[in-house]
């Protein structure tokens, strides 16, 4: 990994929406069908901003992948609780990259006295389970046949990460 990891700027949100919109066209890895916008990105990263962080890798200039915390949902006794989510470009994949993204949010989380982290991974997704798993995530439940893309049912694991006043 020879790169930099900084905070998003609304800059990367054509970007961002293109390493996205990747996995929303090509992969179970997200359930949203249909492909954001440069401005829907620029908003999403304006709105998960204003609470919570999100980073960047770029590597000679562009960004290769990103890491975000963000609501887990909206009901006030969640309020200690986040999820995260990192997608990289399929070219940086096997590089370290999503490491050293899900060591930098964390340090980063680190500040907002959250209790809980949340991963949430369609399944099967072998690499982001190793990764989750690897910082500490445990899987702790599965729901089958919860979604339906691609003419196929998919399975959704979630993993948590109890963190304590020393992470």
């Amino acid at each position: 990994m020879m790169g930099t990891i900084r905070p998003v700027h609304t800059d990367d949100s054509g970007t961002i929406a293109r390493i996205y919109n990747h996995y929303i066209e090509k992969t179970i890895i997200t359930f949203e069908e249909i492909r954001v916008t440069t401005s829907d990105m620029y908003t999403r990263i304006l709105n998960i901003t204003a609470n919570f962080p999100w980073r960047v890798y770029v590597d000679n200039g562009e960004v290769l992948g990103y890491a975000y915390a963000g609501e887990y949902k909206s009901r006030c006794a969640y309020r200690n609780t986040a999820e995260v989510s990192i997608y990289l470009k399929p070219t940086a994949q096997g590089k370290g990259i999503g490491s050293g993204l899900m060591a930098n949010l964390l340090e980063q989380i680190r500040p907002l006295s959250l209790h809980a982290l949340i991963g949430v991974i369609a399944l099967p997704n072998p690499a982001s389970v190793r990764l989750h798993e690897k910082f500490g995530f445990t899987k702790v439940g599965h729901f089958k046949e919860v979604g339906f893309k691609f003419n196929q049912w998919i399975d959704v694991g979630y993993w948590e990460k109890i963190l304590s006043d020393t992470e």
